[in-house]
């Protein structure tokens, strides 16, 4: 079960792998286990709940691609694609452009409205997918290994998220927030103050910054 933990100025959440909601590709060509999604306003970023309808500025899911397919277009929307398991996947796109993610953990940015099919170079692959509101949000995102005490400074209003590769890790000082496993997820909020945490562990994480956009 997801746990939470509010900390001066900040908010930790724990959301286990089991809990992701599976749910259809907008094209419906595929499927899709959403990790959290959500909206950004002057208060900062906030996270909606599983079943919310709402339209969002961000967005976590892993995409299951289980044949050659074309992707779904998100106008507004950029992304970063990261191979998780699989064999590799050619990201194929209308103007001609092709990218290979391959092994460990490839990656590509690019344009949500930007057409493309996604071809599978050797069996079926999971894919992390980070989305955001390019107007609205500034978004990087690192693939790092777990050695000992990681420190994460949260900016004001600003939202961090580690999606852990392998491996386990824990909060330091959060006893009421459960460990993470393979393939759980945390999201760190900060309200308006800067917010200082330390996740203990050993293994590889996702790590995910998103930020309001100063021009936003």
């Amino acid at each position: 079960m997801a746990a939470d933990s509010r900390q001066a100025g900040g908010h930790v959440l724990v959301i286990p792998a089991n809990e992701y909601r599976r749910e259809r590709w907008r094209n419906r060509l595929g499927w899709t286990r959403e990790i959290a999604r959500g909206g950004l306003s002057n208060e900062g970023f906030r996270v909606d709940p599983g079943d919310s309808v709402s339209e969002w500025d961000w967005r976590l899911s892993i995409a299951e691609i289980e044949q050659d397919a074309a992707f779904s277009s998100f106008p507004g929307i950029d992304r970063e694609l990261v191979l998780l398991s699989g064999n590799g996947v050619r990201l194929r796109f209308d103007d001609g452009e092709t990218h290979e993610l391959r092994p460990p953990h490839e990656r590509l940015r690019f344009a949500g409205e930007r057409n493309l099919t996604g071809e599978l170079l050797d069996g079926p692959t999971h894919d992390f997918n980070l989305m955001w509101r390019r107007d609205r949000i500034e978004a990087g995102l690192w693939h790092r290994p777990l050695v000992g005490p990681m420190v994460i400074f949260t900016e004001p209003h600003g939202l961090w998220a580690v999606h852990l590769l392998s491996g386990q890790a824990a909060f330091d000082r959060a006893p009421e927030l459960p460990t993470l496993s393979m393939g759980d997820t945390a999201l760190i909020r900060a309200g308006d103050a800067r917010v200082r945490h330390v996740l203990h562990g050993g293994g590889e994480a996702l790590m995910i910054r998103l930020s309001p956009r100063a021009d936003g």
